[in-house]
């Protein structure tokens, strides 16, 4: 007589906030009207989405859950992200994946840029989880990643928002070895609120990445991005636009925190459009080439036209007596 086994139930999928999985929940209040979204349904954006498959490549769009990638994706403007999806650090406000990250993945920075030649992007975004695992944060993936874009898109710009390399001595100068056109960090609050918030960095730390960049390359356009709605003052916001100023920062995104799970620092509130553009106002008037502040405003978003308006704000600038 043959006897049938039930089959062993399947491992339960590993949850994708581990850390954050015996938190109780906490909730947000009701979004208002102006924080709307596009759904990501267009031929566009389905074809953006096989290429990565295809490539085995992942987006920060998709991982952080942001609520402009049907509108971009539409546009054929993905955010790539490189060193794998998985984070070894565990932010408050961020939904990509954390936990243990597969080794770096040598081919992936040839199929990026063969992602990016095949989809004609004249500029593209690369970002990366955290990696403190690594002895140099990553940062050899990152320049391997621009060289690779250099040797096969060459006339496509590109713009690196990296991780704070926090005690990863030499990362920065890996990364300048092949400079892009932006080297962007961001800063995400203010500096009261990184113990509950961003607790694995030091707001100083990443104030002198950007100012180490900047004074290493000097032709390179410096960018940082902040989101408010996690409890700071106005008079906060103020004090770090001084600081990105004094660091040589030239283009500041500031954009509203959306809570990605229940399980994620809450929102404290929602900044209105009005509040959004009188902040743009003050950092204009301390001097940035650039300001994009709005409630739907993220590092990348509008990225390739706000290059641009970069190139033509230092170009207006140096013929200014």
């Amino acid at each position: 007589m043959t006897v049938t086994l039930p089959d062993a139930e399947a491992p339960a999928p590993r949850p994708r906030h581990p850390e954050k999985a015996h938190r109780p929940d906490q909730e947000s209040p009701r979004k208002p009207d102006w924080i709307r979204a596009k759904a990501p349904t267009s031929r566009e954006a389905a074809e953006v989405r096989r290429l990565m498959r295809d490539k085995k490549l992942a987006t920060v769009c998709e991982e952080a859950a942001c609520p402009n990638l049907g509108e971009c994706w539409k546009r054929r403007h993905a955010s790539f992200m490189i060193l794998g999806d998985t984070c070894t650090r565990a932010c408050a406000f961020c939904n990509v994946r954390t936990g243990r990250p597969a080794p770096p993945d040598a081919d992936e920075p040839e199929r990026l840029a063969e992602s990016v030649a095949a989809m004609g992007l004249t500029h593209v975004v690369v970002t990366s989880v955290d990696r403190d695992d690594l002895p140099d944060g990553g940062a050899r993936q990152f320049q391997r990643t621009t060289a690779a874009i250099r040797a096969l898109a060459p006339a496509t710009t590109v713009e690196i928002l990296t991780p704070d390399f926090r005690d990863k001595s030499g990362a920065l100068e890996i990364v300048l070895e092949t400079p892009p056109e932006v080297f962007n960090h961001n800063l995400e609050t203010v500096p009261r609120l990184y113990p509950s918030i961003r607790p694995g960095a030091r707001y100083f730390t990443s104030l002198r990445l950007l100012q180490r960049a900047k004074e290493r390359t000097p032709t390179l356009f410096t960018k940082s991005g902040i989101m408010l709605g996690l409890g700071e003052t106005p008079e906060e916001v103020a004090q770090v636009m001084d600081d990105l100023r004094s660091a040589g920062v030239d283009f500041l995104t500031i954009g509203q925190y959306l809570q990605p799970t229940r399980k994620h620092a809450p929102v404290d509130r929602y900044v209105t459009p009005e509040e959004f553009e009188a902040h743009a106002r003050t950092a204009r008037a301390k001097g940035f080439l650039l300001v994009s502040a709005t409630p739907l405003t993220r590092s990348s978003y509008h990225a390739d036209r706000d290059f641009e308006a970069l190139r033509r704000a230092r170009l207006d600038q140096s013929r200014t007596p």
